[in-house]
C-alpha cells in the first residue's frame, strides 16, 4: 500500500477470490472489470488478514556485517 491509495477495492474484499468467474464469490454484486481501484460496492466487506511487518532493509555495510557475524557464529 502507498499513502492516498483507495482501499475500498474489489482485492481487499472477503468475496474476492481469482479462481471463480468475474473473481467475486457474491453473485448479486455488479462486475467491476479493474480490481485494483477504487469502487462503490455495496457487498464490499474488509478481508480479515493477519498483519505481517515489512523486514527493514540494511544498509550496506549492516548487512555485510550481519553476513559476518553469521560466517562466524557471533
Amino acid at each position: 500500500m502507498k499513502c492516498r491509495a483507495d482501499l475500498r477495492v474489489c482485492l481487499n474484499c472477503q468475496s474476492y477470490d481469482p479462481r471463480v468467474a468475474e473473481q467475486c464469490r457474491e453473485r448479486r454484486a455488479d462486475l467491476v472489470l479493474e480490481k485494483h481501484l477504487g469502487n462503490f460496492c455495496e457487498y464490499f466487506e474488509f478481508i480479515r488478514r493477519p498483519w505481517e511487518p515489512r523486514e527493514i532493509k540494511l544498509t550496506r555495510e549492516e548487512a555485510a556485517r550481519a553476513h559476518l557475524k553469521k560466517l562466524l557464529g557471533d
